[in-house]
């Protein structure tokens, strides 16, 4: 019975998970957990991916204990990647898509390319994070770092790099870069030449699905494991956990996938590349199977945690269960937006959401329970207004919304969700990215298999 190793690493933390299948269904263990911790050094907000990278190993030791182990996967959050050089190593940590440096670079773009141009060429929703946006301030701020670098890779790209030396760049990250042609899905020359990114950085794409290679000699060696497969699933979580969700009923349905992020969208058979859209902020990932996840990207749970790491190292160690309790006793009397730009670094998430509140004319947040509160029923009014807009750019009427991830642990914003957007709220799995990545290994290894 072919075991398969999950890596499945989030924003704020990593979980690696095996499955199998038995009688038909994919059964998961959890076997190690850790968190990811950005690391700021000067003004630069870095990925610690070596120690990402550590925990990785960890799990491949600990997945020894299932001696039929076939493959791993890797999934991310998207848009960040790696340099690589010419002598095929690593040139500096990545930098976490949280860093100033992108601040105003849409904007400062758009006399290269238009943001509708860029919209219509690439389907994905601009914002200042996006990959080609991060590549453009290299260009313009450390041109010579991108003269030593031979290839940029990924995230789960990078990681699967350390593991199997293959350069690759899967589909579904290729889409989150904003520089991958939405109807042909190859690179886009027009987006490359108008941003002026050398071409020679990016690397062949791969469809989901795809085994790679195999984990290298030397790793083997060092952690006393056999070689297994490597395998380029959806490399960006929102896909593999849309590889999962999906319902097989073959209905429309809408989708959240709920963590740091929040996505909201459906899946469709090809991309809307309207102007209402772009208006309106919808992007187009690729994803598994061929289809297109057409999706809102929104701030979620992000807004949470930060507000919890601040009040815990100030002494208030509030657990996630606290807090919600602290939110069902408060009054609910506040919205803001939750995307809101003031709302997006890393810091004193609590005071920021008073400010907002103050300067919208419905008073100070009396409480930590009432700022809380202030989250959930501004996420869950997000999401009902998002809904409405996914309705009017596909012109369709969605009665479901099929929430996955860590927010169907949420029971109150889910609960908020269903009043507020009037749709019937179907709890999937909350790691169903785990699951999507399993079952995308899964049937990559067993079609390698029957080729071979």
């Amino acid at each position: 019975m072919a075991v398969h190793l999950a890596i499945d690493l989030g924003a704020s933390s990593g979980r690696a998970v095996v499955g199998w299948l038995e009688n038909g269904e994919i059964v998961t263990e959890e076997i190690h957990r850790f968190t990811n911790d950005p690391v700021t050094v000067g003004d630069t907000m870095y990925w610690d991916v070596l120690r990402l990278f550590h925990e990785i190993k960890q799990s491949l030791i600990k997945a020894k204990a299932y001696p039929e182990l076939a493959s791993i996967g890797i999934d991310t959050w998207g848009v960040d990647f790696g340099l690589i050089g010419a002598d095929g190593r690593l040139l500096e940590n990545p930098i976490h898509y949280r860093d100033k440096r992108t601040n105003g670079m849409a904007e400062k773009c758009a006399d290269d390319v238009s943001p509708e141009e860029l919209y219509k060429l690439t389907g994905i929703q601009i914002m200042d994070i996006n990959t080609v946006f991060q590549l453009r301030s290299l260009v313009d701020s450390r041109p010579q770092l991108l003269d030593r670098t031979a290839r940029i890779m990924m995230m789960p790209d990078l990681l699967s790099y350390f593991l199997s030396d293959r350069v690759y760049t899967e589909l579904s990250m290729a889409s989150t870069t904003q520089m991958l042609d939405a109807v042909t899905n190859q690179w886009s020359a027009d987006v490359l030449d108008k941003m002026n990114i050398p071409p020679r950085l990016l690397p062949v794409v791969v469809m989901p699905g795809t085994v790679v290679g195999e984990l290298r000699a030397e790793l083997c060696e060092e952690l006393g494991i056999k070689p297994i497969k490597v395998v380029a699933v959806c490399g960006h979580d929102t896909q593999c956990a849309m590889a999962a969700a999906a319902p097989d009923t073959g209905e429309d349905f809408a989708f959240l996938s709920c963590g740091t992020w929040c996505l909201l969208g459906t899946q469709l058979d090809k991309p809307i590349l309207s102007d209402q859209s772009m208006l309106l902020s919808f992007t187009n990932e690729k994803g598994y199977g061929g289809k297109t996840s057409f999706l809102k990207n929104l701030t979620g749970l992000w807004l949470i945690q930060e507000s919890r790491r601040f009040w815990n190292r100030n002494g208030r160690d509030y657990s996630y269960a606290d807090m919600e309790a602290l939110a069902r006793e408060a009054t609910s009397q506040y919205i803001i937006d939750t995307d809101d730009p003031s709302l997006a670094a890393p810091g004193d998430i609590p005071n920021r959401i008073s400010l907002i509140c103050q300067r919208s004319g419905v008073g100070k947040p009396r409480d930590d329970g009432a700022i809380i509160r202030c989250i959930y029923d501004s996420l869950a009014m997000k999401f009902a207004k998002t809904i409405k807009e996914l309705e009017t750019c596909t012109e369709k009427t969605f009665d479901k919304l099929y929430i996955v991830g860590g927010g169907t642990k949420d029971s109150l914003l889910c609960e908020l969700t269903e009043k507020y957007s009037g749709k019937q709220v179907v709890k999937g799995p909350s790691e169903a990215t785990a699951l999507g990545n399993l079952k995308i290994q899964i049937n990559a290894v067993k079609e390698s298999e029957h080729d071979a």
